[in-house]
């Protein structure tokens, strides 16, 4: 090492950068932190061997959310993009992904306005006595001392539950509904070894989505799956796009949730001090939700976007058709943007996070995560005291999920339960 040589170098980021693994998964932060101070945007490579465009500023990310020339339909990929990319099999494709998150305006403003009178947040918060009522029976259930999984007793069927109620999906059909569905979302390419179970899930859940439109059609009422069927029938929506929309309902009306519960107490459990303040202090909710969610979102990366012809992405060239996704979790830990981003501050305030995404694929739901999160820590933080991780920190597992972080089993212990 000569005088003039820093002791230490940055160590350069590969081309492309693998967001895979075990170490990534359970910590993508310094990664991530690294990527931002490299530049806005980088080539990615995903398990699938998909390769795109990660947007990780916080600006970058705003502006990319915001930005009319990226597109969401497919169909503006490119052909290296569906190579790879397009793990659904025909026709479920095309029966089954014409939803929401893959609309672009006039299709996508025509599409939306049939499910925003559900989530409004007047609407949601006059149904909160009823997710409390969801969330102790719950709690009801657990042993009255731990261990126990906090997924399978709660994180999973609440979130469910509270959106049956919301959706109008009736009670013995919900029973019905087998969460292991739900993993038709992560990509499967066709010669891995799982895919003949990835199709069956599938199939499954095309059943069960047909069956919830013939109960519908025959015995509507003045709910948002009534009206969608409803829409259908009189010619306002296609049949694909009525199944993508409850296909999107399902999946994303839930599994999100569950994550983001298990991702709130993950950060509570390694900062007890919080954990004991929001405890006590009731007051502190909906200001913590919003800090949870900034600090670690179920949502970490975006769905596709695609530019139409070849563009300029904050300095980067981008070629058409190639995909686009932010990194919503990149962006919330953007020290530029928020201060000491890698401290959990439940007092934070302004907190402008981009957990739900922002512009016109904003989730409409948002009010309703809000709301279930709220009831949900605290009503676990309230009736189980004592609440704390049951094995380490380290053994925990996290999801493989591509686009989401959370973790599929969460062991806790209590003292009791109240």
């Amino acid at each position: 090492m000569t005088l003039h040589e820093p002791e230490t170098a940055p160590e350069a980021l590969p081309e492309p950068v693998p967001l895979m693994g075990c170490p990534y998964k359970s910590n993508p932060y310094p990664l991530y932190e690294r990527m931002r101070e490299a530049g806005p945007v980088h080539r990615v490579l995903f398990p699938s061997g998909v390769q795109a465009w990660l947007v990780t500023g916080y600006e970058a990310a705003h502006a990319a959310l915001n930005d009319d020339r990226l597109g969401k339909n497919h169909d503006r990929g490119n052909d290296r993009w569906r190579a790879r990319a397009s793990i659904m099999p025909e026709p479920q494709h095309s029966q089954l992904q014409v939803h929401l998150l893959h609309q672009d305006p006039p299709k996508h403003t025509r599409m939306r306005r049939f499910v925003t009178d559900a989530f409004t947040p007047r609407r949601i918060e006059s149904l909160r006595p009823r997710f409390q009522e969801l969330a102790d029976t719950l709690l009801d259930a657990l042993p009255d001392t731990g261990p126990a999984d906090l997924v399978t007793g709660f994180a999973a069927p609440f979130p469910f539950q509270v959106l049956a109620a919301v959706i109008g999906l009736p009670q013995d059909l919900a029973a019905r509904f087998d969460r292991d569905w739900g993993k038709v979302v992560q990509p499967v390419g066709p010669t891995d070894p799982g895919r003949p179970q990835y199709e069956a899930r599938l199939h499954g859940l095309q059943g069960y989505i047909a069956d919830v439109v013939a109960h519908k059609r025959e015995h509507g009422d003045d709910d948002l799956l009534s009206r969608l069927v409803a829409a259908r029938d009189r010619g306002e929506l296609s049949q694909e796009e009525l199944d993508s929309m409850i296909f999107q309902l399902l999946v994303a009306g839930q599994e999100p949730v569950t994550n983001q519960i298990t991702t709130a107490l993950v950060a509570l459990f390694r900062h007890p001090d919080q954990l004991a303040r929001l405890r006590d202090e009731s007051d502190l909710l909906p200001r913590a939700v919003e800090e949870l969610l900034r600090y670690d979102s179920a949502f970490e990366l975006t769905t596709w976007r695609f530019f139409d012809q070849d563009n300029d992405l904050h300095g980067t060239e981008v070629p058409a058709g190639d995909s686009v996704i932010v990194s919503l979790c990149a962006a919330n830990r953007d020290p530029r943007r928020f201060p000491d981003p890698d401290t959990l501050d439940l007092d934070r305030a302004p907190n402008p996070h981009l957990a739900f995404g922002h512009g016109i694929h904003f989730c409409p739901g948002a009010a309703l995560a809000r709301a279930e999160l709220q009831i949900a820590l605290g009503t676990l933080l309230t009736r189980l005291p004592g609440l704390h991780l049951a094995v380490k920190d380290e053994d925990l597992e996290w999801t493989p999920a591509v686009l989401g972080r959370g973790t599929p089993d969460l062991p806790v212990g209590y003292d009791r339960r109240l």
